[in-house]
């Protein structure tokens, strides 16, 4: 059985396949016309990564081109007291991470 696809942005997306790149997209049955037809998405591009400051003990410390990002992640099983203790020792070792850092980079 034959089907013909309808292909939206089709110059675009042959470029796209013609240069070996893979496309993303949806296949759907449109609703008026019950036509078949593919929609391509198209990804804004590489964003830039995120560049580690420190790594830490439950996690890590990270720059962004806008944001200093922090991630812990602690076992529940050391239980609340000794994970209280684990966040407040973190804490510290981010700031120290990041006084290191603007010390590294500014001077």
């Amino acid at each position: 059985m034959k089907k013909f696809i309808f292909l939206l942005d089709a110059i675009e997306l042959l470029g796209r396949l013609m240069s070996g790149k893979r496309v993303q997209g949806v296949l759907y049955i449109e609703e008026g016309t019950g036509r078949l037809t593919f929609k391509p998405y198209y990804s804004r591009g590489q964003h830039a990564k995120d560049r580690l400051i420190r790594p830490l003990e439950h996690g890590w410390v990270r720059e962004s081109k806008e944001r200093f990002k922090v991630f812990h992640s602690v076992p529940k099983e050391l239980g609340v007291a000794r994970v209280l203790n684990v966040l407040e020792r973190e804490e510290r070792e981010v700031k120290n991470a990041l006084m290191d850092w603007n010390l590294i980079e500014f001077m």
